[in-house]
């Protein structure tokens, strides 16, 4: 039996736009799951070491539930083009160097430890169309600590010479990687790019593939109007996006749909009615001029939403980061509609990159009793203040600012996977 107990400050997002906080507060896990929180170690525990962090802050740690690992390399270029030009211009040239194998090994191992030293334990990423390259992401991401989904890339049409499968590849490379996923933490999710990257029969192939394998689905949803405009072109049949992946089983409550920025309210019905998750990513929807989604009334029409860094879109691997992003993109957002919607608060954003995704995973909210244990320790006291801050105020401050090696240590399914040195 592997007994962790945390001590320090605790924050768990128990509600969406709540925050619960247990100061000077214990968390307890046996073998990785969550037995008790609260301020009084119960008894039977105090013979077992204690990780005692003091006065800093244990938080649950991050979930970036959309980022494309192959543009790791390429973040924070490209940032004054729109959207499928910039795909063109940087990141199709950029993944297609992820058939060289020692390439993928050497950019994704330094690529899964800054994951995890910027507090992320939770993914669902996008790799390259490369087989072995994204086996040897998911390996390094498992050694690293993180838990989560990757997906082999499918793109049969409107790629670039160096990075384009033909129908009949793309569906056997993606069978045989299926059977190749043999680890413990990171699983497989069907992955294809986006509409335009697809032809009908690829879309039929991978819809069956995830029925036939009970597997999840990630892709991209109206982020941006060119995007939508070439969407129609593809598929005159089809009076809104979302129906391009419906008609072949590829939208569902198992589905992850990064962006929504430009779904209309008959859309946004059609992701609430087949519970498909969305999946916001205010940083990346900013770079690349796709606009601003209206996060706050998706969640009062009773959407699943969750946030991801979209790296390389998005130029922050920090979830912290993307968690400030979201909050503004969400107050620009209550401009553009005249003051008449409301903006994300920082504990409904901090819920959004953490307990909403807890659902994905099978999970209740907050540091629940019988959820993993994933957690960050953030270390504040070398930020100046002009008064004693409340737990609360530490919490929102370091949301906007923190200190040079703010996170101390980070835990993954109850295991320590960092701690700074």
């Amino acid at each position: 039996m592997k007994v962790t107990i945390l001590h320090g400050n605790i924050i768990s997002a128990d509600e969406f736009g709540k925050i619960a906080i247990y100061e000077s507060g214990y968390i307890v896990s046996v073998d990785g799951n969550i037995t008790f929180i609260g301020e009084v170690l119960p008894d039977g525990y105090q013979d077992y070491p204690i990780d005692d962090y003091g006065e800093a802050l244990i938080m649950q740690s991050l979930a970036d539930m959309h980022l494309h690992a192959p543009q790791y390399p390429m973040l924070g270029m490209g940032m004054d083009l729109p959207l499928l030009e910039w795909l063109n211009t940087y990141t199709f040239p950029t993944e297609s160097h992820f058939k060289d194998n020692d390439f993928a090994r050497v950019t994704y191992q330094k690529f899964a430890h800054e994951l995890v030293e910027n507090g992320t334990t939770r993914v669902c990423m996008f790799s390259s169309l490369h087989r072995q390259a994204t086996l040897i992401l998911m390996e390094e991401l498992e050694k690293a600590g993180l838990t989560g989904y990757v997906g082999k890339v499918n793109m049969d049409r409107n790629g670039s010479p160096d990075l384009q499968e033909t129908t009949q590849e793309s569906i056997k490379e993606t069978i045989q990687w299926i059977k190749e996923c043999h680890f413990e933490h990171i699983k497989p999710i069907i992955t294809p790019r986006f509409t335009p990257s697809c032809t009908n029969e690829l879309m039929q192939a991978l819809g069956q593939i995830a029925h036939d394998y009970h597997l999840p689905i990630q892709s991209h949803l109206s982020e941006n109007l060119s995007e939508l405009a070439w969407v129609k072109a593809l598929h005159p049949d089809c009076e809104q996006y979302w129906e391009t992946y419906q008609k072949y089983g590829l939208f569902n409550s198992r589905t992850l749909m990064a962006h929504c920025v430009w779904s209309d309210e008959q859309e946004r019905k059609a992701l609430k009615d087949s519970g498909v998750w969305v999946v916001h990513c205010a940083s990346s929807n900013e770079n690349l001029i796709s606009g601003y989604a209206p996060v706050h009334k998706m969640k009062e029409e009773g959407l699943k939403v969750v946030l991801g860094s979209d790296i390389a879109g998005g130029d922050h691997l920090s979830m912290l980061d993307n968690i400030a992003a979201t909050i503004r993109a969400s107050k620009a957002r209550r401009i553009i509609d005249q003051w008449r919607t409301d903006f994300l608060t920082v504990s409904e954003a901090f819920y959004l990159a953490t307990s909403a995704s807890n659902e994905f995973f099978d999970e209740k909210p907050g540091f629940a009793i019988g959820n993993k244990l994933h957690a960050l320790i953030l270390n504040d006291s070398e930020l100046t203040s002009a008064k004693k801050l409340t737990i609360s105020e530490r919490f929102e401050r370091c949301i906007y600012r923190r200190q040079k090696d703010a996170i101390q240590a980070v835990y993954s399914e109850g295991k320590l996977i960092f701690k700074r040195k």
